[in-house]
């Protein structure tokens, strides 16, 4: 059994994992991508206003792929969180 004195880097990186902003906006950009994608199949007569267009495809679609881009940017680069934080008097303190 080893054991680390406080302070000591473990080599573990922490990261803010599922709390991370970005999956967060992903995920709601993503939900209204999933219902306006839906809408566009299942509501029609949108294309009389926009002049043949189906606004709501597209649209649901741009906003699948951003929240996707969203995601893989918060996969891709996750934010780490140190170990130790300074306190103002510049020690550190462990949380």
């Amino acid at each position: 059994m080893s054991s680390t004195a406080p302070g000591t880097k473990t080599g573990r990186r922490h990261t803010a994992g599922a709390f991370d902003v970005r999956n967060f906006i992903g995920m709601l950009l993503g939900l209204y991508g999933i219902i306006l994608t839906l809408y566009s199949f299942l509501g029609g007569g949108a294309e009389d206003k926009t002049g043949g267009v189906n606004a709501n495809l597209w649209t649901g679609l741009a906003l699948l792929l951003v929240g996707a881009g969203f995601m893989a940017w918060a996969r891709l680069r996750p934010i780490v969180i140190p170990d130790e934080i300074p306190h103002d008097d510049g020690r550190p303190a462990h949380h």
